[in-house]
């Protein structure tokens, strides 16, 4: 199927940075890759390819543990990495990050070494009906092993959080919130400043699920004030297999180390350990070197770019995106929250997200498909699941219209 492409580009679209993106530049069954899936995992731009490649052919060895050229090297560039993070985020310090795997390993830290030992039967953890699993499977985890009660803030029919319905859930039980910054599922942006003051005022500590929110805008841990954020480096542009959790200082040094092995020691013998100094003690055995290289050249890309001309260019593709979608008969998107970042889920009368998604990938379009790891969402919504087109820096109109196109020839055909 070809499609003529005359639509003109709305204002606001102006990043052109297609080009840097090797991977875009390939067929799939016959037709140009469009790319729609950012939510998941976004492609990398050559500087990122090319900062992992330099690291690895030039200074890889172990970290922090030795006296040699090349292990002195690696450790300049983690350590650096590190530092990078700290700015990017807005931290006190580098002492302030820990890398992780990624967001779900960042929030299981934070889980089972801060908030489990403040946990009795009966208190209380209050999220929202909007989480991504990663920020409510290690709840109830540790409900089940102490008792304790997950407390659930409803979401609207626009896929939006109020505030008064956060703080109607806080009580003298409460002891935890942990919400998302932004919804994978429905690109709702919650107010976090808010909704942390609301938590500080009744001292509690919050954790906020950072993962669809560093790609899209700058982060300041310090405006929002929150004392947990954790966040993924492929989702903005970076490697797989790399992540970070942000606490504030004062919270690392009362925490319990979480997982053994080396480098969160000083000092080990069978009469006991000695823990290292933070953080880290909660980076156990050899990290993933490269892939925190890859994060601080994602994040200088980022800030190259400029998050400004980020949010005007992909606000003008979802304002294209979604009065274009909104043209297909029987299609209805669903999140509709003011404010909301580059995310269209939509369902479509009689048709199974799956089979949508599979005919639009026949046509060289790549969109996700299923509940996207946020079934309560789609209960709220009482649908199996939606299929969701995510934008990023890389996608244009032409995108859109060729999704527009693809959708039609799949309702034409399943419909």
């Amino acid at each position: 199927m070809s499609v003529a492409l005359s639509t003109p580009a709305p204002d606001g679209v102006n990043l052109d940075c297609r080009g840097d993106f090797p991977i875009l530049n390939q067929a799939v069954h016959g037709q140009p890759l469009v790319y729609l899936d950012s939510a998941a995992s976004a492609q990398q731009p050559q500087p990122v390819i090319d900062a992992v490649r330099y690291y690895q052919e030039n200074d890889h060895a172990n970290v922090h543990r030795g006296v040699h050229t090349l292990s002195q090297r690696a450790t300049d560039a983690f350590e650096a990495a590190r530092r990078r993070v700290a700015s990017f985020v807005g931290a006190s310090g580098e002492r302030e990050i820990v890398f992780t795997r990624g967001t779900t390993e960042a929030i299981n830290l934070a889980a089972f070494s801060f908030v489990e030992p403040r946990l009795n039967h009966g208190d209380e953890i209050v999220i929202t009906h909007l989480e991504h699993h990663a920020n409510i499977v290690p709840w109830q985890l540790l409900c089940e092993r102490t008792g304790a009660k997950l407390v659930v803030v409803p979401i609207g029919d626009d896929g939006s959080v109020a505030t008064e319905d956060f703080e109607a859930r806080i009580n003298k039980r409460t002891r935890f919130a942990a919400f998302a910054h932004v919804s994978n599922a429905l690109g709702t942006v919650l107010p976090v400043a808010a909704m942390t003051r609301i938590a500080h005022a009744h001292e509690i500590p919050v954790l906020i699920d950072g993962a669809q929110g560093v790609p899209h805008g700058a982060v300041d841990v310090a405006a929002i004030d929150c004392d947990f954020y954790a966040f993924s480096g492929h989702k903005m542009y970076g490697p797989t297999g790399i992540g970070c959790l942000y606490a504030r200082e004062s919270v690392l040094t009362e925490m319990r180390p979480w997982q053994g092995g080396g480098d969160m020691i000083l000092e080990v013998s069978f009469n006991g350990t000695t823990y290292n100094d933070i953080p880290f003690r909660f980076e156990a055995g050899t990290p993933n070197i490269s892939g925190a290289v890859g994060l601080a050249a994602a994040i200088d890309y980022l800030e190259a770019l400029g998050f400004d001309r980020i949010a005007e260019h992909e606000r003008a593709l979802l304002n294209y995106g979604t009065a274009a979608l909104e043209g297909i008969p029987g299609l209805r998107i669903v999140g509709s929250a003011q404010g909301k970042v580059s995310v269209m889920s939509f369902a479509i009368d009689g048709l199974h997200p799956q089979d949508i998604g599979t005919l639009l990938d026949q046509q060289g379009v790549a969109v996700r498909t299923g509940h996207h790891c946020a079934m309560p969402v789609m209960q709220r919504f009482d649908l199996p699941g939606t299929a969701r087109a995510s934008l990023g820096i890389y996608n244009d109109v032409q995108d859109i219209d060729r999704l527009v196109a693809a959708l039609r020839v799949a309702v034409d055909m399943l419909g």
